[in-house]
C-alpha cells in the first residue's frame, strides 16, 4: 500500500475526536510556551491537538515528544497508527463498510468478551477509532466494569476511514515516544530544560457539572492534589510547565504561588442542546502570579 499523493504528511491533525480536546486553547497555549525547551512531555495526551499543532509548525523539530495517558486503549491506538497503519487501514475500511446499528453494538460488545485483551494491537485500536467515529459525540465513558458504554450516534454518513489524517499521524509520531502510563511518570523522563503540558480532566465547576471519568478512574481532589505535586515537583527541577484547568475555587487555591491567566473558551456548558457559551479557563505556568 503506497501513501496517496494527495496527502501532505506536513499537516499533521488528530485523528480522534476527543471531549475536552485543546484545538480552540492551541493559540493561548502556544502564546504562553517558552521560547526554548528541550524535549517536549504531555503526560494527558489525549486527543493530542497541541502535539499535532507543534508538530505542524515545526516547533518540535529536532526535539523528542513524550505522549503519556492512563487510558490502556488510547495508547494502544496511537502506538498502532504509529507502527501498523496499512493494516489499521485496512480494518476501518472494513468496519466502513460494514457500519449498522447492529454492527455498532457487536462491535462495543467486544471488550464484554473474556479474551479482549488478547485480542491483536490492530483489532483492538481500530474498534476504538470506528467508536470513536460512531458514538454519541465522540465520547470516552466506561462503566464501574470498564467496559464502554456510549450509545451510538446520529450520523448519517461517518467518516470511520480518514485515511489523510491517519498517514500524516504516524508520520508525526515517529519519533515520539508514546506510553501508557500515570502523568506522575513525567517525573522519571523529564529533565530541567524540558517543556511539560498538563491537561488534566478538568475539576467540576459544580459537584454534577462536568465529566470527571477519565477510564473508570474520577479525577477529583485528591487526584489533582497528586498532580499539583507532581508540577510543583518539576517545576522546581527547572522544567518549564504548564497546565490548563476549570476556573474554580479549589484549582486557584491550589496553585496560588503561580502566574494564572484567565481565557474565554466557548464549551459545551449544560446538557440542554445548543447549551455553548463562554466560559473562563485557566492556563497555569511557573512564573510569577498575573
Amino acid at each position: 500500500m503506497t501513501i496517496p499523493s494527495s496527502i501532505n504528511l506536513a499537516q499533521p491533525k488528530p485523528f480522534l475526536k476527543w471531549v475536552g480536546g485543546k484545538r480552540a486553547l492551541v493559540p493561548e497555549i502556544i502564546a504562553r510556551m517558552p521560547e526554548k525547551f528541550n524535549h517536549y512531555f504531555e503526560p494527558f495526551v489525549g486527543g493530542g491537538a497541541l502535539f499535532f499543532e507543534l508538530k505542524k509548525r515545526g516547533m518540535l523539530e529536532g526535539k523528542k515528544s513524550y505522549l503519556f495517558d492512563a487510558n490502556k486503549e488510547l495508547i494502544n491506538t496511537y502506538n498502532t497508527v504509529k507502527n501498523n497503519l496499512y493494516k489499521l487501514i485496512e480494518i476501518l475500511k472494513e468496519f466502513q463498510q460494514k457500519h449498522s446499528h447492529d454492527f455498532y453494538y457487536q462491535i462495543r460488545a467486544m471488550d464484554r468478551e473474556e479474551n479482549f485483551s488478547q485480542l491483536s494491537e490492530v483489532i483492538r485500536s481500530a474498534r476504538f477509532i470506528y467508536l470513536n467515529k460512531t458514538c454519541f459525540n465522540g465520547l470516552y465513558r466506561v462503566n464501574s466494569k470498564g467496559f464502554y458504554n456510549v450509545p451510538m450516534g446520529r450520523y448519517k454518513n461517518p467518516t470511520i476511514c480518514d485515511e489523510s489524517l491517519i498517514h500524516c499521524a504516524s508520520k508525526a509520531l515517529q519519533d515520539t515516544e508514546v506510553l501508557h502510563v500515570d502523568f506522575a511518570k513525567v517525573l522519571d523522563f523529564a529533565k530541567k530544560g524540558d517543556f511539560v503540558y498538563f491537561d488534566p480532566p478538568y475539576y467540576p465547576l459544580t459537584p454534577t457539572s462536568s465529566f470527571t471519568s477519565y477510564n473508570q478512574d474520577i479525577f477529583l481532589d485528591d487526584e489533582q492534589k497528586r498532580l499539583f505535586n507532581t508540577f510543583e515537583k518539576l517545576a522546581k527541577k527547572g522544567l518549564h510547565v504548564m497546565l490548563s484547568n476549570s476556573d474554580t475555587a479549589f484549582i486557584k487555591e491550589l496553585y496560588k504561588d503561580y502566574r494564572i491567566d484567565f481565557v474565554e473558551m466557548n464549551r459545551f456548558i449544560n446538557s440542554k442542546s445548543g447549551g455553548r457559551g463562554k466560559i473562563s479557563e485557566l492556563i497555569i505556568t511557573k512564573g510569577e502570579r498575573a
